[in-house]
Protein backbone atom coordinates (compact mmCIF):
# COMPACT_ATOMS: atom_id res chain seq x y z
CA UNK A 1 0.00 0.00 0.00
CA UNK A 2 1.32 3.43 -0.97
CA UNK A 3 1.88 6.00 1.80
CA UNK A 4 -0.63 8.86 1.76
CA UNK A 5 0.55 12.47 1.87
CA UNK A 6 -1.82 15.31 2.71
CA UNK A 7 -0.79 18.50 0.92
CA UNK A 8 -2.29 21.49 2.76
CA UNK A 9 -1.68 24.64 0.71
CA UNK A 10 -3.92 27.37 -0.74
CA UNK A 11 -1.78 28.16 -3.78
CA UNK A 12 -3.16 26.15 -6.77
CA UNK A 13 0.12 26.07 -8.71
CA UNK A 14 2.05 24.74 -5.69
CA UNK A 15 -0.66 22.16 -4.97
CA UNK A 16 -0.59 20.92 -8.57
CA UNK A 17 3.20 20.70 -8.75
CA UNK A 18 3.41 18.91 -5.39
CA UNK A 19 0.65 16.52 -6.39
CA UNK A 20 2.42 15.56 -9.64
CA UNK A 21 5.82 15.33 -7.93
CA UNK A 22 4.57 13.14 -5.08
CA UNK A 23 2.49 10.87 -7.30
CA UNK A 24 5.49 10.31 -9.59
CA UNK A 25 7.49 9.41 -6.46
CA UNK A 26 4.93 6.72 -5.63
CA UNK A 27 2.69 8.37 -3.05
CA UNK A 28 -1.07 8.74 -2.81
CA UNK A 29 -1.90 12.44 -2.47
CA UNK A 30 -4.83 14.19 -0.82
CA UNK A 31 -5.37 17.96 -0.93
CA UNK A 32 -6.59 20.50 1.63
CA UNK A 33 -6.86 24.13 0.52
CA UNK A 34 -7.10 25.71 3.96
CA UNK A 35 -6.42 24.92 7.60
CA UNK A 36 -9.98 23.81 8.38
CA UNK A 37 -9.96 21.34 5.46
CA UNK A 38 -6.59 20.00 6.63
CA UNK A 39 -7.86 19.30 10.16
CA UNK A 40 -11.08 17.72 8.84
CA UNK A 41 -9.13 15.53 6.44
CA UNK A 42 -6.78 14.30 9.18
CA UNK A 43 -9.69 13.56 11.52
CA UNK A 44 -11.63 11.69 8.81
CA UNK A 45 -8.70 9.62 7.56
CA UNK A 46 -5.20 10.31 8.94
CA UNK A 47 -2.48 10.46 6.27
CA UNK A 48 1.01 9.06 6.72
CA UNK A 49 2.55 12.55 6.47
CA UNK A 50 1.43 16.17 6.02
CA UNK A 51 3.06 18.88 3.91
CA UNK A 52 1.66 21.96 5.61
CA UNK A 53 1.86 25.53 4.32
CA UNK A 54 2.27 28.11 7.07
CA UNK A 55 0.10 30.79 5.45
CA UNK A 56 -3.42 29.55 4.61
CA UNK A 57 -6.94 30.94 5.01
CA UNK A 58 -9.29 30.02 7.87
CA UNK A 59 -6.52 28.55 10.06
CA UNK A 60 -2.82 28.97 9.34
CA UNK A 61 -0.37 26.08 9.32
CA UNK A 62 1.04 26.98 12.73
CA UNK A 63 -2.44 26.71 14.26
CA UNK A 64 -3.13 23.44 12.41
CA UNK A 65 0.17 21.98 13.62
CA UNK A 66 -0.53 23.01 17.20
CA UNK A 67 -4.07 21.56 17.06
CA UNK A 68 -2.83 18.24 15.69
CA UNK A 69 -0.10 17.97 18.32
CA UNK A 70 -2.66 18.62 21.06
CA UNK A 71 -4.50 15.44 20.00
CA UNK A 72 -2.72 12.30 21.30
CA UNK A 73 -3.89 10.37 18.23
CA UNK A 74 -1.80 12.63 15.97
CA UNK A 75 1.25 13.28 18.15
CA UNK A 76 3.53 11.12 16.01
CA UNK A 77 2.15 12.15 12.61
CA UNK A 78 5.04 13.62 10.59
CA UNK A 79 4.30 17.27 9.75
CA UNK A 80 6.62 19.07 7.36
CA UNK A 81 6.01 22.82 7.32
CA UNK A 82 6.40 24.04 3.75
CA UNK A 83 6.56 27.79 3.56
CA UNK A 84 8.00 30.92 2.02
CA UNK A 85 8.68 32.20 5.53
CA UNK A 86 12.39 31.50 5.81
CA UNK A 87 13.37 33.60 8.82
CA UNK A 88 14.70 31.73 11.83
CA UNK A 89 11.82 33.07 13.94
CA UNK A 90 9.24 31.25 11.77
CA UNK A 91 11.32 28.08 11.68
CA UNK A 92 11.65 28.13 15.48
CA UNK A 93 7.93 28.78 15.88
CA UNK A 94 7.03 25.87 13.58
CA UNK A 95 9.38 23.49 15.37
CA UNK A 96 8.21 24.68 18.81
CA UNK A 97 4.60 23.98 17.83
CA UNK A 98 5.50 20.43 16.89
CA UNK A 99 6.53 20.41 13.24
CA UNK A 100 8.71 17.45 12.37
CA UNK A 101 10.66 19.44 9.78
CA UNK A 102 10.63 22.82 8.04
CA UNK A 103 11.23 23.33 4.31
CA UNK A 104 11.32 26.79 2.72
CA UNK A 105 10.00 27.73 -0.72
CA UNK A 106 11.42 27.66 -3.28
CA UNK A 107 12.65 24.16 -2.60
CA UNK A 108 14.55 21.50 -4.47
CA UNK A 109 12.12 18.79 -5.55
CA UNK A 110 14.77 16.13 -5.00
CA UNK A 111 15.47 17.39 -1.48
CA UNK A 112 11.75 17.56 -0.68
CA UNK A 113 11.18 13.94 -1.74
CA UNK A 114 14.23 12.89 0.29
CA UNK A 115 12.85 14.72 3.34
CA UNK A 116 9.42 13.09 2.90
CA UNK A 117 10.97 9.62 2.59
CA UNK A 118 13.21 10.26 5.63
CA UNK A 119 10.20 11.04 7.82
CA UNK A 120 8.07 8.20 6.48
CA UNK A 121 10.80 5.63 7.05
CA UNK A 122 13.45 6.90 9.48
CA UNK A 123 15.20 3.50 9.39
CA UNK A 124 15.87 3.84 5.65
CA UNK A 125 17.59 7.19 6.18
CA UNK A 126 20.29 5.65 8.37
Amino acid sequence: MKPTILVADDEPSIVLSLQVLLQKAGFDVRIARNGEEALQSVEANPPDLILLDAMMPKRDGFDVCQSLRANPAHRNLPIIMLTAKSRDVERQKGMALGATDYVTKPFSTRDLIATVRKHLDPEAAL
